[in-house]
């Protein structure tokens, strides 16, 4: 039996998980939707995210080989994409072991494709940098790049690109980048992939034959929520309780560096989470937690293990009341506007010391 003192947790909910996966692929029926659990599923467990869905998704993405042989370890059969591409050589043998579709990006990488003894038989996807700038190859090179392929590889070939800028609706630049991807597609006639969560949302554009969704599966919205065409249901809600209450009179601090002073009699509760648990250290005074049903204000800094809020206003407050830091009561998104980052950031930095508590 594993024991639990600390009250510190992520709920997450498996169902939630399902009905976002089938909303989002419901507004792209003609294209098959990869499930993209890289990054542990977004902080969420790959192997759990992944079990729950196998049955709805026809493949999966990671972003590096490591990962999907984590999956492959537990015996997860759905074909794997890996984003990142092989890192080495021999990545290319374990690839066609345990049936990982292969994104090239890069010279090397098809060097290390023309030296193979046996030729690779599973998937390919030719990385078209249409703008993003990061990987991937000019749409110069890619009927050279195609040209080294063999023909059993080019009928199977995707070719993809990744949206830089789809969060933004007005926004240009994702037009050109899906009229790039598309001239390719026709000139070749090969399959595509190019949407990702907020291009399904946003850019019915630039549906292809298969698109990604990431943070949208998990309920954190890719895009502004009044743009927000689907219902999305948080996914994680994590949890704490409060250790320790304590009253301050006019004038107390509260916390490492002093940065907060008490302006009235204040009742101070202590929550047992802290930039250790993936709680964002640089929060600011009256970033919101929620107890019994109401907000209350952080106040000081936050800890390695713990934070503490203003509770004065917070009726019947207790020790070992439950606190909700996000999820299904108050959005991470609210966080993440508050602490100046994004809700991906939030929901992947959650530390392996908090438990994950699985509802089906």
């Amino acid at each position: 039996m594993k024991y639990q003192s600390r009250k510190t947790h992520a709920i997450i909910d498996l169902s939630a998980l399902k009905k976002n996966f089938l909303s989002i692929a419901a507004l792209a029926p003609k294209s098959n939707t990869i499930a993209v659990i890289k990054a542990n599923a977004y902080g969420h467990g790959a192997i759990e995210v992944a079990k729950s869905l196998s049955d709805l998704v026809p493949a999966f993405a990671v972003a590096f080989i490591d990962e999907a042989i984590i999956l492959r370890k537990a015996d997860i059969s759905s074909p794997i994409l890996i984003l990142e591409g092989p890192l080495s050589s021999g990545d290319f043998s374990l690839a066609q072991q345990h049936n990982f579709w292969l994104v090239l990006h890069n010279d090397h990488q098809l060097d290390w494709l023309s030296k193979l003894g046996t030729p690779f038989t599973r998937q390919l996807w030719i990385k078209v940098d249409t703008g993003m700038n990061r990987l991937g190859f000019s749409p110069k090179q890619v009927a050279d790049v195609l040209a080294t392929l063999n023909a059993e590889q080019q009928h199977s070939l995707v070719l993809c690109s990744h949206l830089s800028n789809a969060e933004e609706r007005e926004n240009p630049k994702t037009l050109k980048q899906i009229s790039i991807l598309q001239k390719l597609t026709q000139q070749f006639r090969c399959q595509s992939s190019l949407a990702n969560s907020a291009g399904i949302i946003n850019w019915p554009q630039s549906h292809q034959d298969y698109n990604r969704s990431g943070i949208a599966l998990y309920g954190a919205t890719p895009v502004d929520t009044k743009n927000l065409s689907i219902s999305l249901d948080p996914v994680m809600t994590l949890q704490s309780s409060i250790i320790g209450l304590r009253k301050l009179a006019i004038d107390d601090c509260v916390g490492y560096g002093e940065t907060w002073q008490a302006k009235r009699p204040t009742l101070i509760a202590t929550i047992a989470i802290g930039y250790a648990d993936g709680y964002p250290r640089n929060a600011p005074n009256g970033t919101p937690v929620l107890i019994n049903g109401q907000q209350a204000p952080l106040v000081g800094e936050v800890s390695m293990d713990m934070i503490t809020v203003d509770v004065t206003d917070i009726d019947k407050v207790q020790l070992g009341d439950h606190v909700e830091l996000w999820g299904k009561n108050l959005r991470v998104e609210t966080i993440a506007k508050q602490v100046g980052t994004i809700n991906y950031e939030l929901i992947t930095r959650i530390s392996a010391r908090v438990p994950k508590t699985y509802i089906p």
